[in-house]
């Protein structure tokens, strides 16, 4: 019994997560307005709370794994085939996000901290409409200290203290400055929300070296964040493939944050009826008239069965099938 109230239970929750909005506005609005999506490579900002000791070599690093990974978000986005067009926008991205950064603030909502952005509406609009977009996407990668819990390899030491992460964060605009989508997403249930990778480490052998309780809490080297990055996914057969462990984390979180029933949202035009007045009468054709009778042989009596004609539709001068084109695109 148990077991099956278990599995009613997933079930539910599996159902419930499904029809979910994900988005700042209703999933039909934003499937008519948003048809030609442009991507921003991949932003740094270098002015967060980064704190590692070789911050250049890590912002160098950072600026080259972005460039090597983010057309993989683009391709996923594309898979989902709910945009008419996904594209990888040119330029530098530190120049653009110079152009369109307002504010940043650091939130803490539903115990889940990150870095908001805010962006220039006048810059923005000029942004989107110059590229010819119906939206954009902003993702910016960013430092952040916050007190977590970190815990062995083995999982049998943990510590509790500060440390500091990189985390990355994204939003989707419209030429109003309206965020019509963003993540960390608070609109799924759990929510879930987890770093790009965390700089520093607790240095547990070298506590059980020195005979001491006292753990420090270290940087990792660059080489060492280099192959964290680079460390690549794996398929179901357990083959390697070319896509990073951590990126491709972040950008299947989005994606499947982004994802829609396309269909379902189709509004389908209702057949026409044609009215009283254009309908055609229909057309009577009367009977043969039967061959004269003999005068010395009646004709015997023949029961002519009644004809049924079925009115013909006129077609109707005005076009039902006539294509209109999608609201709310700015193109």
């Amino acid at each position: 019994m148990k077991q099956l109230l278990l599995i009613f239970t997933l079930l539910v929750t599996v159902i419930s997560g499904c029809a979910q909005n994900h988005f700042n506005v209703p999933t039909e609005n934003f499937a008519d307005k948003v048809r030609v999506l442009g991507v921003v490579p991949i932003i740094v900002d270098v002015d967060s709370d980064i704190r590692h000791p070789q911050k250049d070599q890590l912002i160098q690093l950072l600026t080259e794994m972005n460039r090597k990974y983010e057309q993989h978000l683009v391709r996923k986005l594309k898979d989902t085939g709910n945009f008419d067009t996904v594209a990888l926008l040119d330029g530098d991205p530190q120049n653009i996000y110079a152009k369109l950064y307002s504010r940043r603030e650091q939130r803490d909502d539903a115990s889940i901290q990150y870095n908001k952005y805010f962006w220039k509406n006048d810059e923005l609009r000029n942004y989107i409409q110059k590229n010819n977009l119906d939206a954009v996407m902003l993702i910016v990668v960013s430092g952040l200290t916050k007190s977590d819990k970190v815990t062995s390899i083995g999982q049998l030491k943990s510590l509790v203290s500060d440390y500091n992460y990189l985390i990355m964060t994204a939003q989707i605009l419209d030429a109003n400055g309206t965020i019509l989508w963003e993540y960390p997403n608070f609109r799924q249930s759990p929510l879930n929300y987890e770093p790009l990778v965390n700089l520093e480490y607790p240095d547990f052998n070298e506590a059980e070296a020195n005979l001491t309780t006292s753990t420090n809490v270290n940087f990792k080297t660059i080489e060492g964040i280099r192959r964290i990055f680079d460390q690549k996914q794996k398929d179901l057969l357990l083959r390697e493939t070319q896509e990073s462990q951590v990126y491709g984390k972040q950008f299947d979180d989005m994606v499947s944050l982004l994802k829609y029933d396309h269909d379902k949202n189709k509004k389908t035009a209702a057949p026409a009826v044609a009215t009283p007045q254009e309908q055609q009468p229909a057309v009577t054709t009367p009977p043969p008239a039967p061959a004269a009778a003999s005068p010395s042989t009646p004709a015997p009596a023949v029961e002519v069965p009644a004809v049924t004609r079925v009115p013909v539709l006129e077609k109707s001068t005005t076009p039902s099938d006539e294509i209109v084109p999608a609201k709310g695109s700015t193109l």
